[in-house]
C-alpha cells in the first residue's frame, strides 16, 4: 500500500537540522488516509514499548474536513491489534460517525474537550508506569536534560481526582486547566500530550514518559541538579520544537511499519 511521501524542502526550524517539511496532499482523502495510517501506527508504537493498561489509553486526530470530529482507536482493542480499518470517527455529540467500534466514555470526555482548541489537532493519552509515579509526587518535569526541557514551562498538573474520566464536565475541566500547555500529568491518572499534529503529540508522550523515569532514577540516586533557566530555554527552542517533533516520529512510522505493516490494513 502507497502512503503520502514527505515534501522534499527543508523545513525551518530552530535546529538546523536537514528536516524535511511536511507532506502536501492532493485531496483531502489523501490527507485523511495519511492521519489514519499515521493513528494506527502510534497505536501500535504504544503497544509495543508496553503502554497498555488493560481497556485504557487513547490517541485521536482531527479529521482534515469535518472539523468537529476525530478519529481514534475503539474500545476493547488492544493496542498491539489496531489497524487502519479498525480505526472509528467520532463527533461531538460522542456518536460513531465511521467505522463499527465502540467509543471509549473516556476517550470522548478527554478528547471531544481538547479538540476544541483549534490547535490541537491530536492528543495521546495514557496510563504508563512512571508518569503516573511521578504524579503520585505531584512533581512535573524538571529540566535535568535536554529532552526533559521541551516541556519547560509547558506542563501543568492537574491535581483532582473524582474518578474516571467519564463525566463531559471532567472533559471540559481537564481541558480548561490544560490551556495552551502541550502536556498535562494527571494525578492519580496519567499523562495527556496534545500537537498541532499526531506526529508531534504521539512524540511528545513518548518523550514525557522517558524524562519522568529519568528524573526518577536521578532523584533516587542522589540530588540531580537542573538547568538554569537560560540553559532551559535554549533547550526548549531545539528539543521542543514542532517540526523535530513531527520528524522524530517519522523514524518510529518506518520502524513500526516496517516490522508491522498488516497496520495498514484498510
Amino acid at each position: 500500500m502507497s502512503t503520502t511521501t514527505a515534501a522534499a524542502f527543508i523545513a525551518d526550524t530552530h535546529t538546523g537540522l536537514p528536516i524535511p517539511a511536511d507532506p502536501v496532499f492532493a485531496s483531502v482523502a489523501d490527507e485523511r488516509r495519511h492521519r489514519k495510517q499515521r493513528l494506527a501506527a502510534a497505536m501500535r508504537l504504544f503497544g509495543k514499548a508496553g503502554y497498555a493498561e488493560g481497556i485504557s489509553g487513547h490517541i485521536s486526530v482531527r479529521d482534515p474536513e469535518d472539523l468537529d470530529t476525530f478519529w481514534v482507536n475503539p474500545f476493547g482493542v488492544s493496542f498491539n491489534r489496531v489497524r487502519v480499518a479498525d480505526l472509528i470517527r467520532v463527533d461531538a455529540a460522542g456518536r460513531v460517525v465511521d467505522g463499527t467500534g465502540k467509543v471509549n466514555p473516556s476517550a470522548f470526555t478527554i478528547h471531544s474537550k481538547i479538540h476544541e482548541r483549534p490547535e490541537a489537532n491530536a492528543i495521546a493519552h495514557g496510563h504508563t508506569v512512571h508518569a503516573r509515579a511521578l504524579g503520585a509526587l505531584e512533581r512535573l518535569l524538571e529540566p535535568y536534560d535536554q529532552e526533559s526541557a521541551a516541556f519547560y514551562q509547558d506542563q501543568v498538573l492537574y491535581g483532582d481526582y473524582e474518578g474516571p474520566a467519564i463525566k463531559i464536565e471532567h472533559g471540559e475541566d481537564i481541558a480548561d486547566r490544560l490551556g495552551a500547555k502541550r502536556a498535562m500529568l494527571l494525578r492519580h491518572h496519567g499523562l495527556i500530550t496534545v500537537g498541532g499534529s499526531l506526529e508531534e503529540a504521539v512524540h511528545w508522550f513518548f518523550t514525557y514518559e522517558s524524562c519522568a523515569q529519568v528524573q526518577l532514577l536521578a532523584l533516587a540516586a542522589g540530588r540531580p541538579v537542573p538547568m538554569s533557566h537560560q540553559q532551559a530555554l535554549l533547550a526548549r527552542d531545539g528539543f521542543g520544537d514542532q517540526q523535530l517533533g513531527r520528524y522524530s516520529f517519522q523514524i518510529m512510522w518506518d520502524e513500526i511499519t516496517a516490522e508491522q505493516p498488516d497496520l495498514l490494513d484498510e
